[in-house]
């Protein structure tokens, strides 16, 4: 029987309908904070980028961020398998879990999971479990779906790895696996996170330009260190080191950030933000 993860973020985080959903992702690629005009795919393989950054809010918040991103993937070109790694926020499953069979659905169709890719990324670390229910309920992983569908279709397969545990050890371990197991092939990693949580918007852009700057260094140290020095919420700092780790080994030379804005820049409230960056690693 064909294993399939269904959405729990449709008709929440984004648009239930295929329809609407195409609609609202385009939406975000025109947005004011977006690159303002809709991608057009390049059909070759990839050949300059290696990793992204992107935030995982509903749409409406951090979507026109994210399609930065996008973007930037979609004029670079076609990935085979796209690794993305989110963090666990519901605290249900193994504290480093990948899936490596089935398919992911969302409204614009299934996605199918790299059961090669994902059976020797597992095969080579001792710390990722296998383990499904890390993911049933996890929105982080999610949410970068139906932008990667609108692009390349179901073109496309992906190892989801969701992170319970987040110390550098783990998370540097985690990328030195995907570097190896990734280095020469047409694959991207992707770290789904979103910024500082529930601060000012003075205190989250002061915070994480910290943090970003040390991204942009491509220095996981210097990020874990800054992230733990200045008690910065950003969720997915785990998957931050390892696409940092891995990028390095897959020949990443450069990481730029593409766009920085906060909740507050969409809504109008700075009293208490959550902060959204789209950064690109390339070689």
């Amino acid at each position: 029987m064909v294993k399939v993860r269904l959405p729990c973020q449709a008709g929440a985080f984004y648009e239930r309908n295929a329809e609407s959903l195409k609609e609202q992702i385009e939406a975000c690629f025109l947005h004011r904070f977006g690159p303002g005009k809709l991608p057009e795919v390049n059909d070759a393989s990839l050949s300059r980028v290696v990793g992204l950054i992107c935030p995982h809010a509903g749409y409406m918040f951090s979507g026109p961020i994210a399609s930065h991103a996008y973007y930037r993937l979609a004029v670079d070109g076609r990935p085979d398998t796209v690794v993305i790694l989110g963090p666990n926020h519901t605290g249900q499953g193994s504290a480093l879990a990948a899936m490596r069979e089935g398919f992911w659905r969302t409204p614009l169709g299934d996605v199918e999971v790299d059961t090669e890719t994902a059976n020797r990324i597992v095969r080579g670390s001792n710390i990722i479990d296998i383990d499904d229910s890390a993911h049933n309920l996890e929105h982080s992983i999610e949410v970068q779906l139906p932008f990667l569908q609108y692009l390349y279709g179901q073109e496309f397969k992906i190892v989801p790895i969701c992170f319970l545990m987040q110390d550098l050890t783990s998370a540097r371990d985690v990328g030195h696996v995907l570097g190896k197991v990734l280095a020469g092939r047409n694959a991207v990693v992707i770290a789904s996170s979103d910024m500082t949580h529930y601060e000012t918007q003075e205190e989250a852009l002061k915070n994480d330009m910290l943090a970003i700057e040390a991204v942009q260094a491509m220095d996981e140290d210097k990020f874990y260190s800054i992230i733990e020095e200045h008690n910065i919420s950003a969720c997915g700092y785990g998957p931050i080191v390892t696409l940092i780790t891995a990028a390095k080994l897959m020949s990443g030379k450069e990481a730029k950030l593409l766009c920085y804005k906060t909740s507050g820049d969409i809504i109008g409230d700075h009293s208490s933000v959550v902060g959204y960056a789209a950064v690109c690693f390339t070689k």
